[in-house]
C-alpha cells in the first residue's frame, strides 16, 4: 500500500469515528443556535399560526422593556456581587488545603460536596433556611434579632440567592486553584526566600502571577455561570418578589415558556451571548493579556 493509500485510508478512519459525534452536535448543538438565531427576528408565537417576518422588532422591544432592564441590572448585580466573592474563597480555601494540615483530604472533599450536589436540592433546602421560621432567623433570635423573610423580602432575595451561589460553587473551583498552586515550581519560592521576601510579598509577585491562567479560567466560568443563573432563581423564588430576582436566564424562560414568545426570547438570548462574549474578552485583556 502506497504511502498516500495509507494517509487516506487513516483520514476515512478518523472521518468514520467523528461522524457520530457531529452528527448529534449539529442535530442538538449547532442546529438549535443556527434555528434561535433565525427565530430572533420572527414574531414567533406558539398561540398563533401567523409566523412573520419583523427583523429587528424584538430587539426593539427589547430596549423598552421594563422588565428586561430590571431583569438585566438584576443579572448584573449578582455577577458583581458572586464571581470576586467566589474566587477570592476559592483562592483561601485552595490555600489553606494545600498547606498539608492534618485531615486535609475530608476538608477537600469537605469543601467540593456542595458543588456536585444537585442544584434543586440545594436550594430547596436553603428555602427552608432562609424561610421567616427557618434555621437562620431562629440562629439570629439567640442574639435578640428577629430576622426577615431572605427570600420574600425585594431587599433580600436576591443577596441570599447570591450567598447560597458563592457557597455552592467556591468548592469547585478551589479544585482548579489547587491545581495550579501545585504546578507553581518549588524554586521560585526558594529564590523568593533568598532574597529575603516576606509572605506577603511570596504571595504577590510569585503565587498570583503565577496563577494568571487559573484567575482567568475561575473568573471566566464564574461570569458565564452568574449571567446564565437559572435553576436557584426558579426553585427558590420564581422570580419574586415583584421583579427583585428575575434575571436574564429566567425573563427569557418565561418568555419562551409562560407566554410562548419563542421569537422574543430568541432575540433576549442573543443580547445575552453578546454581553457574555464581550464580558469574556474585556476580561482576557485585563487577567491575561496577550504578550508582546
Amino acid at each position: 500500500m502506497s504511502r498516500f493509500s495509507e494517509k487516506t485510508s487513516e483520514a476515512l478512519t478518523a472521518y468514520a469515528f467523528l461522524l457520530p459525534p457531529l452528527v448529534l452536535m449539529s442535530v442538538f448543538t449547532f442546529g438549535p443556535i443556527i434555528f434561535s438565531l433565525a427565530l430572533a427576528f420572527y414574531d414567533w408565537n406558539l398561540l398563533t399560526t401567523d409566523r412573520s417576518f419583523i427583523w429587528l422588532d424584538n430587539f426593539f422591544e427589547l430596549a423598552e422593556d421594563d422588565v428586561f432592564h430590571i431583569a438585566l441590572r438584576n443579572t448584573f448585580v449578582y455577577a458583581v456581587g458572586v464571581v470576586p466573592v467566589q474566587t477570592f474563597l476559592a483562592l483561601l480555601l485552595a490555600m489553606a488545603v494545600n498547606q498539608g494540615i492534618p485531615g486535609q483530604a475530608f476538608f477537600r472533599a469537605a469543601f467540593y460536596i456542595p458543588a456536585i450536589t444537585s442544584s434543586v436540592v440545594t436550594s430547596v433546602i436553603f428555602l427552608w433556611i432562609y424561610s421567616k421560621t427557618g434555621l437562620l432567623n431562629y440562629m439570629l433570635s439567640w442574639v435578640g434579632i428577629d430576622g426577615p423573610d431572605w427570600i420574600g423580602s425585594p431587599r433580600t432575595a436576591l443577596g441570599s440567592i447570591m450567598a447560597l451561589n458563592v457557597w455552592s460553587t467556591s468548592g469547585y473551583f478551589m479544585i482548579a486553584f489547587l491545581a495550579g498552586l501545585q504546578g507553581i515550581p518549588r524554586t521560585l519560592y526558594e529564590a523568593a526566600d533568598v532574597d529575603g521576601a516576606g509572605a506577603w510579598s511570596k504571595f504577590w509577585n510569585v503565587t498570583v502571577p503565577s496563577l494568571r491562567p487559573t484567575f482567568f479560567f475561575v473568573v471566566t466560568l464564574g461570569l458565564i455561570g452568574s449571567f446564565q443563573v437559572f435553576d436557584q432563581i426558579y426553585v427558590m423564588s420564581n422570580g419574586g418578589p415583584v421583579n427583585a430576582t428575575t434575571t436574564v436566564s429566567y425573563h427569557i424562560y418565561n418568555s419562551a415558556f409562560k407566554y410562548f414568545r419563542f421569537g422574543y426570547a430568541s432575540a433576549a438570548s442573543i443580547v445575552l451571548f453578546v454581553i457574555i462574549l464581550i464580558l469574556t474578552i474585556i476580561q482576557r485583556r485585563i487577567i491575561q493579556p496577550e504578550e508582546a
